[in-house]
């Protein structure tokens, strides 16, 4: 952890091996970081700098993402083509989302902002899938470009965006017709996506 303003290093603390994503719950509560070579996720209490649990999940988890209320997180497992839904009350996976079909292999994840449906991306796959919140059942995919890596949402849940390494772009998807609306060149192998506010 560190203070952005001095840049002084206030906490290190061990969380598996690999460490991949980290994500900050929507209050700054709590931090999930997953661990590729542990198969595990530490929550970290961002009041106390503490990790307060660590849950295992599907094999190399990537990402994780919450919904906007925080009561709920999603967990990618690359190896294992798994989404596991946890309970952030009391940091327990309450259920896995099986994906099937061929290269299945999640990646980045985002929730909609009216928590009703989550975005993954699949990698090898160069697809994005859908799931139902309400059901945690797959109901669409859509190819965006080759290994869609990170993956990010505008705050009105209308568009998302992916990037695709060796396509080298960034496919913009329209979340109302599932369609490719735009893809924008990225320089080489984008890997993330980040959606700030306008100034």
């Amino acid at each position: 952890m560190v203070d952005i303003a001095s840049g002084e290093i206030l906490a290190r603390l061990p969380v598996g091996g690999e460490p991949e994503g980290v994500r900050i719950s929507p209050d700054g509560s709590v931090v999930y970081v997953t661990s590729e070579e542990d198969n595990q996720v530490s929550a970290i209490d961002t009041a106390t700098n503490e990790v307060v649990a660590v849950f295992e999940v599907g094999a190399r988890p990537r990402a994780s993402a919450f919904t906007p209320d925080g009561s709920r997180a999603y967990v990618t497992a690359e190896n294992s083509g798994t989404v596991h839904v946890v309970d952030t009350s009391t940091h327990e996976v309450i259920e896995t989302i099986q994906l099937t079909g061929e290269l299945m292999r999640p990646m980045g994840v985002v929730v909609s902002p009216d928590a009703s449906r989550v975005y993954v991306t699949n990698g090898r796959g160069r697809d994005v899938v859908v799931i139902d919140a309400a059901t945690n059942e797959a109901v669409a995919e859509v190819e965006v470009g080759d290994r869609p890596w990170g993956i990010g949402i505008t705050p009105d849940g209308r568009y998302l965006y992916t990037a695709n390494g060796p396509s080298h772009d960034v496919s913009v998807v329209d979340t109302e017709t599932l369609e490719v609306v735009a893809r924008i060149p990225a320089g080489e192998r984008p890997w993330g996506i980040a959606i700030v506010p306008a100034e």
